[in-house]
């Protein structure tokens, strides 16, 4: 099972709402909200550069900019993060189930580590973090680099993803998609289970798709 963090398991993107708007401002700026928006399970790099176009300071250095962003977010992140709904419940059932876990996502190492204080590393056999990967969502090389962690062919794989960048890449890597919308609506692909909350779904429904699948 190969889970997103960001939108899927905790409710962080509003966490990051807090420090791009704080970083623009920071730039005597103003984000859009349609960049927000095109942010959404991109790379920091790729973040940085859409606000950078977005307040109309292209000039901008992206590493100075991820580097402040992650200060903020880091302490943003240490006063503890929220859980989407079923998400906790979800992630629990599965490690009851004895189903090996990988957490797969666009945030670097330096956060991921400080949002593992809330979520448990303990519920995930391997984590894959935007900055252990050559290749940043939607490319497939995340998912396939987690499900190779884990022993297993990315078509056994069910991944949970909650925007279209992550839903594309877990589709690219062959995963069999479940998609849970959050900030950013989502448009009916073929191969993509879509469910309001992950409070609609348990581990017996999701190991059910993985064999519907292979017998298909």
């Amino acid at each position: 099972m190969l889970f997103d963090m960001d939108g899927t398991l905790v409710d962080s993107e509003k966490v990051w709402d807090v420090g791009l708007r704080e970083l623009a401002h920071r730039y005597g700026g103003e984000l859009s909200v349609a960049a927000r928006t095109r942010m959404v399970g991109t790379s920091m790099s790729e973040s940085m550069d859409i606000l950078h176009i977005d307040i109309a300071q292209p000039w901008r250095d992206v590493e100075a900019s991820v580097t402040w962003l992650e200060d903020r977010v880091c302490k943003l992140f240490a006063e503890g993060l929220i859980w989407r709904p079923g998400a906790r419940e979800l992630l629990a059932d599965v490690r009851a189930a004895g189903i090996p876990t990988a957490l797969v996502t666009a945030t670097r190492r330096r956060l991921v580590d400080v949002a593992l204080e809330t979520i448990g590393a303990h519920n995930f056999d391997v984590v894959v973090c935007g900055d252990e990967v050559g290749n940043a969502k939607p490319h497939p090389e995340p998912y396939l680099t987690a499900a190779a962690k884990l022993g297993a062919q990315a078509a056994r794989c069910v991944a949970i993803e909650d925007s279209p960048t992550g839903v594309a890449s877990a589709k690219a890597a062959g995963c069999l998609v479940v998609a849970v919308p959050c900030e950013v609506a989502l448009i009916p692909m073929d191969g993509v289970v879509t469910i309001d909350s992950l409070t609609a779904t348990d581990a017996v429904t999701l190991r059910s798709l993985v064999a519907r699948r292979a017998v298909a």
